[in-house]
């Protein structure tokens, strides 16, 4: 009777276990589809699916459904998104968000829920220090970083005298924070405009009376592509050279200011011309499915897809065991199009970051071209604060 009894129970239970091994992986791709800056959600979701093809369709070899939902670059509205997200459509992993503002509303609540938070751009400084979480994965950057390769950068160009500007958002204080953090010489003004802001000239008068040697900011979408413009067309490209990181001078912005941004420097963890082999066929592959040269949005939506198809192939795409899923993300390898990447113990990357310079391609569009390294295994300088035992869950 026990015996019957026993094979009645495995009935019951081992059907429903495989039935929940074999369901679709559901990703939540939460990003911005509307308004100004819609194409940055666009290029990373054409980005992410073309990675989800090159891995064949599934995740680990099983089957995937995702959830696409516009932010509209929006806290509130994004997390009443994300709720309906995790409560109704019980995603299990988070992506795609572009901005810090937001991702700060909506990535708590995710990882209180025990989804996966894979952040494919958005990285703010709180989830790499005090607030960092064994299930929140910045696959991209952490925003300091990038701009804090560019306080070298300039350092090593023997410029003195440098003028800040950046949208007022959380990511636009961060990318000016990791600038200070590194540049030697003097920051001759720091101003901080409406996100989503696109009329400049107020502030540009302001630049131009300070005679800086150079301009560092932080626009991206809309927001780069007009700033960008009004720079040139108040004549100041060639007095005073703009610099900024990948995310406001890359193919979301180049097509649309065209020669303005010629000869501006941008330092980069990756671009159209990093020249190894997982470049150019990304790059072919994404121009063949889009007709466009991709953006680091793209790219860092591909090596989000990528990634977690490595890290679910490696424990037989059982998402469901959070511990297995946790630690294949920290410690798996993949063909990233970066050439370099690994999780520091914050999960944030430490990888090399480059100057780039806008230049234009032997059919006349602007690209990023490589230039020289600026710093090889760059790691954020937040991760001391950061107290998240390894293996956590």
């Amino acid at each position: 009777m026990r015996i019957l009894a026993l094979a009645a129970i495995l009935a019951l239970v081992t059907p429903g276990a495989a039935l929940a091994d074999d369901a679709p992986i559901k990703v939540g791709f939460l990003s911005t589809f509307s308004g100004p800056n819609a194409v940055l959600g666009q290029e990373m979701l054409d980005g992410f699916n073309l990675g989800l093809k090159a891995a064949g369709g599934t995740f680990g070899g099983r089957a995937v459904t995702i959830v696409k939902n516009d932010d509209q670059a929006k806290p509130d509205a994004a997390r009443q998104t994300a709720d309906k997200m995790i409560e109704s459509d019980r995603i299990q992993i988070l992506t795609g968000i572009i901005f810090s503002n937001v991702m700060l509303a909506v990535a708590k609540p995710a990882l209180d829920a025990g989804v996966f938070v894979l952040s494919s751009n958005a990285g703010p400084s709180q989830y790499a220090g005090k607030q960092c979480n064994p299930h929140f994965f910045g696959v991209a950057f952490q925003n300091d970083v990038s701009a804090e390769a560019m306080g070298v950068a300039l350092n090593n160009k023997g410029l003195k005298r440098v003028y800040l500007m950046a949208a007022n958002y959380p990511a636009g204080k961060d990318f000016l924070a990791g600038f200070k953090h590194t540049f030697k010489g003097e920051i001759v003004g720091e101003v901080y405009t409406t996100f989503g802001q696109l009329d400049y000239a107020a502030e540009i008068a302001q630049l131009r009376s300070k005679k800086p040697e150079a301009l560092f900011f932080f626009y991206p979408g809309g927001m780069g592509v007009n700033f960008v413009k009004q720079y040139s067309q108040a004549g100041l490209t060639r007095e005073i050279p703009i610099f900024a990181p990948s995310y406001s001078l890359d193919q979301t912005v180049l097509p649309a200011v065209g020669d303005a941004a010629i000869g501006a420097f941008a330092s980069s963890s990756w671009s159209e011309t990093w020249g190894n082999p997982q470049t150019e066929k990304f790059v072919a592959d994404f121009a063949a499915a889009t007709g466009r040269i991709p953006s680091s949005y793209a790219a860092n939506g591909y090596d989000t897809a990528l990634l977690i198809d490595a890290a679910l192939k490696s424990i037989g795409g059982r998402i469901e065991d959070k511990a297995a899923f946790q630690k294949a993300l920290e410690t798996v390898k993949f063909e990233t199009l970066r050439g370099k990447f690994r999780f520091n113990a914050n999960h944030f990357p430490i990888q090399d970051y480059y100057l780039t310079e806008a230049v234009k391609d032997a059919k006349g569009r602007p690209i990023m071209a490589k230039r020289e390294l600026i710093a090889a295994d760059v790691a954020d300088s937040l991760v001391g604060d950061c107290k998240m035992a390894p293996g956590s869950n």
